[in-house]
């Protein structure tokens, strides 16, 4: 016979579980006849990876499920555009025909949400696993976040200098802008502040005035994390 406990670990993995099936899902979706297999499989190695450390991490480093819905929001933007290279995804066609870009804006928009949407997760760790708290945590994170968006802007220019010419265009995305790499920082680097300043205005709106649920066993760490942020560690 199960014990309490035991439905509260259970029920802690919903959220989770469910997210990791909406992205496996879009995975396979997504990875039906892909525009270009070589730059499928290429911009995919790295966010496989950080799902399984996701994963393999889930008990011991438990993160919010604000901060799941989160990576998952990104990682489904990111698969669009490994599916159709950063040039040639729709949304951006459309984009460009609405506003007069001149180019397809898809890359900008995903390295923004890069930015935005691991601002959260970035901060929970920092917090619970380095102690940081005040000014110095979202220095740290907005600096982290500037960071690996080099460090992903340094993969496609190695990639795309062993790569043919013609998958070096559709991996690389510059489309002809020479400060492309600078500018998919730069936006990043946008994202991420954006998440910081909401966050601080998180912290400052009154509470609800509601009787809270039952914190769930296997989620308590991480939700907890996210709901300090409300209370002054942003300051």
């Amino acid at each position: 016979m199960r014990s309490y406990n035991d439905e509260r670990v259970s029920e802690a993995g919903v959220m989770p579980a469910l997210l990791l099936a909406w992205y496996a899902a879009w995975f396979a979706i997504m990875a039906w006849h892909p525009l270009d297999h070589k730059v499928w499989w290429t911009m995919n190695i790295l966010p496989v990876l950080f799902v399984a450390v996701l994963i393999g991490t889930r008990r011991r480093m438990p993160l919010s499920n604000a901060s799941y819905v989160m990576i998952t929001a990104w990682l489904t933007l990111h698969t669009v555009a490994a599916h159709y290279t950063y040039p040639k995804v729709p949304l951006g066609f459309w984009l460009d025909q609405w506003f007069d870009f001149h180019r397809n804006h898809f890359d900008r928009i995903v390295h923004f949400s890069f930015g935005f949407f691991l601002t959260l997760p970035l901060a929970e760790l920092f917090r619970r696993r380095c102690g940081v708290k005040g000014w110095l945590l979202p220095y740290l994170v907005v600096i982290t976040i500037l960071g690996f968006s080099a460090f992903w802007e340094m993969i496609e220019a190695w990639a795309g200098q062993i790569a043919h010419p013609d998958l070096e265009r559709a991996l690389v995305g510059h489309q002809g802008d020479i400060w492309d790499p600078q500018r998919d920082m730069a936006a990043a680097f946008y994202g991420s502040l954006l998440c910081v300043g909401l966050l601080a205005l998180l912290r400052k709106l009154p509470e609800p005035d509601l009787e809270p649920e039952p914190m769930l066993e296997s989620a308590e760490v991480g939700d907890a994390a996210f709901m300090t942020s409300r209370s002054g560690e942003w300051g």
